[in-house]
């Protein structure tokens, strides 16, 4: 039993020693906002990301540091962090929660929790993610609404 429990613990370990197989990703984000998305891992486990996204005619630049650990799945991962972002839209009638044809510049905090997969066959990295944000200034309010699905080449 105790030799099963070692062994348990040192392929996780090695594991942990590999969380990720690339270094920089670069890529498309598609959601309810959609954009670009680079991700570069700062050493082994740790990443930012920067976002790029376009919604309700304007956009966001957002900023985002990551913590990525491996599943049993080799290749598969889930991480979470958090950042903040700048946003600027030009109102938007059609909204489904509010009324507004005003101008917003809004900053913010964002959270993120996602799940990815490398493949190992060729450069690529898929990965879904829910990225909740709160402004604090600006149009003030909580944006929990914000699933994607983001594709990259990796190398």
């Amino acid at each position: 039993m105790k030799k099963a429990i070692f062994i348990i613990f040192l392929s996780l370990g090695l594991n942990q020693l590999s969380a990720q197989t690339y270094t920089t990703g670069i890529g498309l984000r598609g959601g309810l906002s959609q954009g670009i998305t680079v991700k570069h891992f700062i050493n082994g486990n740790t990443a930012i990301e920067g976002i790029l996204s376009t919604r309700w005619r304007g956009f966001n630049v957002t900023g985002l540091y990551e913590i990525s650990n491996p599943l049993p799945t080799s290749g598969l991962h889930w991480y979470y962090g958090a950042g903040g972002h700048l946003g600027f839209w030009n109102g938007y009638n059609a909204h489904p929660w509010f009324q507004d044809d005003g101008s917003h510049t809004v900053i913010g905090i964002d959270g993120i929790l996602g799940i990815e997969y490398n493949f190992m066959e060729i450069p690529l990295n898929l990965s879904l993610d829910w990225k909740p944000a709160y402004n604090l200034v600006g149009y003030r309010g909580l944006w929990m609404d914000n699933f994607a699905f983001s594709i990259r080449y990796i190398f």
